[in-house]
């Protein structure tokens, strides 16, 4: 086998054993927030006589809400596992300065947390599709089901490279001592403003909303779930969405790499 390789599969296997050894943690963060969404607006609303639906085509807002709720799980998790412990490993305890030592150029210890990240990404989706879909008031269950497999797999597999891209790319730009603003100014606007609880092709009455959203990755994730999950909806044209999380997980893959190797070296 390549050294390279060799050693790549191996700093990818020690992440894969943290991961494992920490399954609870992981869980608990991955859950808890597509959980009491689901909770609130699949079983409290209805229970309650209060909620939404989806307009002219009478599709309720549990089935919307699958497939968004799926990208907040990747991108939640591609963003968390990759730049919060790259800042840790950056400013406190230096383990970055081990890792680089590793008989691989300094880009490929990047690429490994990139795909440490990705895979779990992917791990947080296979976790949250059954919440999201077993957890609702009787009479609200979403209409959901893999309609194109392959659509499927690929907006899973770029949707958790962009993520994993996207926490890379923070993780070596951020500032340590302003690390506790990421919610705040990423993760949140990125979420709310995703089309995580709305269709993009619904904001046509908002137009310059609908076209600020398109710089959001978020959009491109969700509109790819959607597709494959519920058609019956809007949603974006297969090109556009496929384009966007193509390009953009090369596009963000490589200056992600660059600013890693250059945070490295300074």
């Amino acid at each position: 086998m390549n050294p390279r390789l060799h050693t790549f599969g191996a700093l990818l296997a020690r992440d894969l054993r943290v991961l494992r050894r920490n399954f609870g943690q992981f869980l608990v963060r991955t859950i808890m927030q597509p959980l009491l969404f689901v909770f609130v607006f699949a079983y409290v609303f209805p229970k309650i006589g209060q909620g939404f639906h989806g307009g002219q085509t009478g599709v309720s807002f549990s089935t919307v809400l699958v497939p968004g709720l799926i990208a907040v799980a990747i991108n939640f998790q591609g963003i968390q596992a990759v730049a919060l412990p790259l800042v840790q490993e950056f400013s406190v305890s230096k383990e970055i300065e081990d890792r680089v030592l590793a008989p691989v150029p300094v880009w490929m210890v990047g690429l490994e947390k990139i795909v440490a990240g990705a895979l779990q990404s992917l791990i947080a989706a296979g976790v949250v599709f059954p919440i999201v879909y077993l957890v609702h008031a009787h009479g609200a269950a979403p209409v959901v089901h893999v309609s194109d497999v392959p659509l499927f797999v690929f907006a899973l597999v770029f949707a958790s490279f962009l993520a994993a891209a996207m926490g890379l790319f923070i993780g070596t730009v951020l500032d340590p001592r302003k690390v506790t603003l990421l919610f705040a100014v990423v993760v949140l606007p990125l979420t709310f403003l995703g089309c995580i609880y709305y269709p993009w092709a619904r904001l046509t009455p908002i137009l310059w909303l609908k076209i600020v959203v398109l710089f959001n990755p978020m959009v491109y994730m969700s509109e790819g779930l959607r597709t494959s999950l519920t058609p019956e909806l809007p949603h974006m044209p297969v090109w556009a969405f496929g384009l966007a999380l193509v390009g953009g997980s090369i596009g963000l893959t490589l200056v992600s790499l660059r600013t890693f190797q250059r945070r490295v070296v300074s």
